[in-house]
């Protein structure tokens, strides 16, 4: 029998607070990287200004998170994506799969030293953020590189696949399962992506077009007669970020008669604050403050086979170029 290759592969994530003690430094995490705080005289001033935000933040967001348990599920469900992949993969590859979470454990290091040991054939990248931003993807990666020392292993790394047609496929079921749960005549579909500050963009951040983009083939994919629009959500600071926001958006809808509303999370692998909290905490008090009747928000995608079978392509893919 033909040994299995023996492949590492590393799942990159956001991260975030596992308790509530977490928060204040998960922030300081945050808002340390330069990609978050870039300007001139950042170097030097970039962890008193984290340390100062981070404290200032915390109780307002420990709140948010003890609204939805006292911490952030993203750890949890990305371990069961890593097992899921390499379970998937098991009858082809041989994948040790370790997560490096950007701001909180496992932090970046940790998976490197889980992948230590192991004696490689290759390694993968793969950022679970479909969708390519310098302040996601390009943190995450720029991490990897400034700690990771591999001696020659072949690494291939997986920028975005907010095309794949498994992973369009995957959106797509979720959406049809969310529609199917509230008779789907009459409802409008609000995509909502997580916001991006304008200055990026003008850098030529591929983001805000590759959102549009999944968005496009999703529609086109689902074929809903549905109305939809897009929005973005989760704006800090006092920089101009992608518009329309979600709150004005749902003010809009409202306005102008919208009572059904299905929000689709489309660049969230794993339900998150942004998920649990900004959308199905606060942007559900507001739809109904606003008379909008009926609200549900789209589940993530989490470990669902048709995302899981997304992702094992990926691999199988890079694995063999």
């Amino acid at each position: 029998m033909t040994a299995l290759r023996k492949i590492g592969v590393v799942l990159f994530q956001l991260g975030g607070p596992d308790r509530l003690e977490a928060v204040e430094p998960f922030l300081y995490n945050l808002f340390c990287d330069p990609e978050i705080i870039n300007f001139m005289g950042a170097s030097v001033a970039r962890k008193p200004l984290a340390k100062l935000i981070a404290s200032r933040r915390a109780e307002i967001v420990r709140e948010h998170y003890a609204a939805i348990g006292g911490g952030s599920p993203i750890v949890e469900l990305t371990n069961r994506q890593a097992q899921a992949l390499a379970a998937a993969l098991s009858p082809e590859i041989d994948a040790r799969v370790a997560v490096a979470m950007r701001y909180w454990h496992p932090l970046t290091q940790e998976a490197i030293a889980k992948l230590h040991s192991d004696k490689l054939e290759q390694l993968i990248l793969l950022p679970l953020y479909p969708h390519y931003s310098f302040a996601t993807t390009g943190s995450s990666l720029k991490e990897w590189q400034r700690l990771y020392h591999g001696n020659g292993l072949p690494v291939r790394m997986i920028h975005d696949f907010h095309d794949h047609p498994l992973y369009i496929e995957a959106l797509v079921e979720r959406i049809n399962e969310s529609l199917r749960a509230m008779q789907p005549e009459g409802v409008h579909l609000l995509f909502s992506a997580h916001g991006l500050p304008l200055s990026l963009v003008e850098k030529g951040d591929p983001y805000p077009g590759q959102i549009e983009e999944t968005m496009k083939l999703v529609l086109a994919a689902g074929a809903w007669a549905n109305p939809s629009s897009l929005c973005y959500q989760s704006r800090v600071g006092r920089q101009k970020w992608l518009e329309p926001s979600l709150t004005s958006t749902i003010d809009n809808l409202a306005a102008s008669g919208v009572r059904r509303l299905l929000v689709i999370p489309i660049s969230f692998v794993t339900e998150h604050i942004e998920t649990l909290h900004e959308i199905n905490i606060e942007a559900r008090e507001q739809a109904k403050a606003r008379g909008i009747g009926e609200f549900r928000m789209m589940p993530s995608l989490n470990d669902s086979p048709a995302f899981i079978r997304a992702l094992a392509d990926l691999i199988r893919a890079a694995a063999a170029a």
